[in-house]
């Protein structure tokens, strides 16, 4: 799989991201609404479907975990390799399991830090020393409107997606200075889960997010150059579920 060849417009530099967990929903959205801008794409996914969302989108496919070091290190090393340099970062990972909240046992809360977000930390411990060699660059984390509004339907994901937002609001503390920037995108119901008329009523816009349309030109906006006095926000796109105006 060669590595896309469009350049930026400007600079005539190709714009270089890695995306994780890109073989389908949020991460492929975010990789497709990429390279429809022009950006070159390394993708990991632990599905062999990497593969094909790789020839799609002329980019490099890995397989890979991410909630493995060693494949958070290798994601990071391939795009180096291939291009020399990155310029963003969609840090996109799975879902931890639903249930009653003091019924859950110690092993899926610590299996879901290891899901929501221990891939995000590992990822910037990776990442950070880049950015700061090129005094520039951008991440984006995906998370959940449920780390405002926690749910008591997805009680394992509220919460470690909040701590997932004080993990990034600290590494704006520590390195806000260095050049290269740091958000979240807080997604609310996205269509590419089968809709629930149960969800539909709760959502004020009445209508789930367009998964590539709009979440993904959403992350493509805040990797961009004109967000580029954006930095430690979590923007809700979620239809009006949480108010926070």
């Amino acid at each position: 799989m060669q590595e896309r060849g469009a350049t930026y417009h400007e600079e005539h530099v190709a714009r270089v991201a890695v995306v994780t967990a890109a073989s389908s929903g949020i991460g492929l959205g975010a990789a497709r609404a990429l390279a429809a801008r022009g950006w070159s794409l390394v993708l990991m996914s632990r599905s062999e479907n990497i593969v094909a969302a790789a020839a799609e989108l002329a980019a490099t496919g890995l397989r890979g975990d991410v909630t493995s070091e060693d494949d958070m290190a290798k994601l990071v090393a391939t795009a180096l390799e291939r291009h020399g340099r990155i310029d963003g970062a969609v840090i996109n990972t799975g879902h931890p399991a639903k249930g009653e909240i003091l019924e859950i046992a110690d092993q899926d809360w610590h299996k879901a830090m290891e899901i929501v977000l221990m891939p995000t930390v590992r990822a910037m411990r990776h990442l950070a020393p880049v950015f700061v060699r090129q005094k520039s660059g951008a991440v984006v984390a995906v998370s959940s409107y449920a780390a405002r509004e926690p749910e008591l339907t997805y009680p394992l994901s509220a919460v470690f997606r909040a701590a997932l937002a004080g993990f990034l609001k600290l590494c704006v503390a520590r390195h806000g200075g260095e050049g290269w920037r740091i958000n979240a995108v807080l997604p609310g119901f996205v269509d590419n889960y089968p809709v629930s008329p149960e969800a539909v009523a709760k959502i004020p816009m009445g209508r789930y997010a367009a998964v590539e349309a709009e979440l993904g030109a959403t992350i493509a906006f805040l990797l961009s150059e004109e967000a580029g006095y954006i930095t430690g926000q979590g923007l809700l796109v979620d239809g009006g579920l949480v108010r926070a105006i």
